[in-house]
């Protein structure tokens, strides 16, 4: 599915919906696409489905502050967004970090701003404050919706990780949801 095409007429029927154990092979290969090809996730080796389905279901729920939602469009997935907790400590509780990915060739065509306006209307009945990202420097596709939804750059952190080859800084973004 790697050559996976949508038409314009096609992305009006974007669904957005919970996530489910069997996307788990859909969403490992378009997050694989970024590992191998990008800097722009820290990971450095390809995950496996069995890898990250254990991690998945014992980490997202379809209700509580950690969400995982998925884009569907004509029974393919296409995408997806996240909030994980920002740091481990407590008293970060009412924080999260959001992840979004979409799969490759299929930016700036709404995917992303449909994924998104559904985990903050999620996440407003949770008892979530603050939301951070992380954007992996250059990245204009990444950095535009984070902005469309409200999210400011609050740091930066140069050079922090070496990923193909080079070092890579990484902007922080927040955004207010209480």
């Amino acid at each position: 599915m790697t050559d996976l095409q949508v038409g314009k007429e096609s992305l009006m029927r974007i669904s957005v919906r919970n996530f489910r154990s069997n996307d788990i092979y859909e969403l490992v290969e378009l997050y694989n696409y970024y590992i191998v090809n990008t800097p722009i996730t820290f990971d450095l080796e390809p995950y496996t489905a069995e890898q990250r389905i254990k991690g998945w279901l014992n980490h997202y729920d379809v209700v509580g502050r950690y969400r995982l939602l998925v884009a569907e469009c004509e029974g393919n997935v296409i995408g997806y967004a996240s909030s994980s907790p920002f740091a481990t400590k407590a008293a970060y509780d009412t924080s999260v970090e959001t992840s979004i990915y979409i799969r490759h060739g299929l930016h700036r065509t709404g995917v992303g701003s449909k994924l998104y306006s559904e985990l903050f209307e999620v996440l407003k009945r949770e008892d979530v404050h603050r939301a951070y990202a992380g954007i992996t420097l250059p990245n204009e596709a990444s950095t535009a919706i984070h902005r469309k939804f409200g999210f400011e750059q609050v740091g930066l952190f140069r050079e922090v990780g070496r990923k193909l080859g080079q070092y890579w800084d990484v902007a922080w973004f927040e955004k207010a949801l209480s």
